[in-house]
This record gives structure tokens, C-alpha cells and sequence, in this order.
């Protein structure tokens, strides 16, 4: 099964710095994501760009994921979702999509979800404590309604507020927390984009007041 990473945002609340450039452990989140969704037992990747695309492409080491481009990126989530699931190999029977600025997400919690798979209806998500978060496996099936009813920011809450999930628990095996504000790198250790001077990181990742995961 492919993985979906959306990595298009531009940052806005953070000063700008598109989020696929920020850097968590010593490489960028984009690159970061990647290794998560491979080491989790994804076969390949795609990855939606959007804010610096060009900068994206020229300084994260991607491998042999397919790049695409969503120059609609500011419009919100779901111009990410169609453009991804576009680009995914037809005869994928299932898409896992991952954000890319959730540092968090780990290779067991991709692991855990992948173990359901069965087919092309699957629809299922990791979830802390009772609550659905990231990641979220879509399957094929699902795909037609969820480009006829993503709109905004809102991606595939209408898919999942209308279909049954089967809800995997991770917890205490990921943390699904986004990064939305400065405060939110900080807690997280990440550090800007390489040579573009920042803040003090702070002490590292976790679950902490304040962090909230955003939903699909």
C-alpha cells in the first residue's frame, strides 16, 4: 500500500516557513515522514507539494517518491488530497495518508494500521485514548466519494463522519499532535529550515497542553 503525505502547507502561523522544510531530528519533516511510512511497511510514496515546491525539491532527499505538485495548495486540504490520490498507481487498492507535520506519527502506529488492511472498502485510523486521529487508511472504493466531498480544509471528514472506521489504537505508541504555532515547534525540538536562524527549540517531543491533533 502507497503512502499520501501532504506536505503542501506554507506555514502561515509560523512565521512563513513552509512546514515539509522545517527540520525534526536532523532532517527536514518531509524526509522524516517518508522514512516513517517506509519503515511502518508502506510500499512507496507520493507527496503533495504546494508552499516552496521548488525549495522542497531541491533540498529534501525524497528517494524514490513521486513528487506533485498543488499550486491550489492555499485553498486548503482537499486540493491536496484530489491532487495525491491522482497520482496514486491505479491498482492501489488503498491509500495511507500521513500530514507532514505530525513528527509523532511513528513507524509502529503505520505498522498497526497497515495490519487491517483486507481490501479495497477498508477505511480505518489510529487512535489515542478512544479519540480517531493520524494516520488514516482510505480504501480505493472510497476514493470517488471522497473527491466529490472534500472541500476546504475539511479533507475526508465528510468520508469519515458518514462511513464506519474502524478506529486501531495506538496509543502510547505515537503522538498525533500537528505543529501549528512557534510554541508547537518548540515543545517538538524542531528547528527551522537549514541556515535560516530560529529560536531556541526547547526540550522535545511529546503530548502537552496545548497540542492538538488536527483531524483529516
Amino acid at each position: 500500500m502507497p503512502a499520501l503525505v501532504l506536505a503542501a502547507g506554507g506555514g502561515s502561523r509560523l512565521g512563513g516557513r513552509p512546514k515539509a522544510l522545517l527540520r525534526y531530528r536532523g532532517r527536514p519533516l518531509l524526509e522524516h515522514a517518508l522514512a516513517v511510512a517506509a519503515e511502518g511497511g508502506c510500499a512507496g510514496a507520493v507527496a503533495v507539494l504546494g508552499a516552496a515546491a521548488a525549495e522542497v525539491r531541491a533540498g529534501v532527499d525524497t528517494g524514490d517518491c513521486r513528487l506533485v505538485d498543488n499550486p491550489a495548495w492555499r485553498t486548503g486540504m482537499a486540493s491536496s488530497l484530489r491532487a495525491g490520490l491522482a497520482a496514486l498507481p491505479p491498482e492501489a487498492s488503498a491509500v495511507l495518508v500521513l500530514l507532514v507535520d505530525t513528527p509523532g506519527v511513528t513507524a509502529e502506529a503505520v505498522r498497526r494500521l497497515l495490519a487491517v488492511h483486507a481490501g479495497r472498502t477498508d477505511l480505518a485510523s489510529c487512535a489515542y485514548a478512544g479519540r480517531r486521529a493520524h494516520p488514516v487508511l482510505i480504501g480505493a472504493a472510497h476514493f470517488p466519494f471522497l473527491l466529490a466531498t472534500a472541500s476546504g480544509d475539511a479533507g475526508a471528514r465528510a468520508l469519515l463522519a458518514s462511513r464506519p472506521v474502524t478506529l486501531v489504537d495506538c496509543t502510547g505508541a505515537a503522538v498525533p499532535d500537528d505543529l501549528d504555532t512557534p510554541a508547537d515547534l518548540a515543545r517538538w525540538g524542531v528547528e527551522p529550515p537549514e541556515g535560516e536562524p530560529g529560536d531556541d527549540p526547547g526540550s522535545g517531543p511529546g503530548s502537552h497542553p496545548g497540542s492538538r491533533p488536527r483531524q483529516l
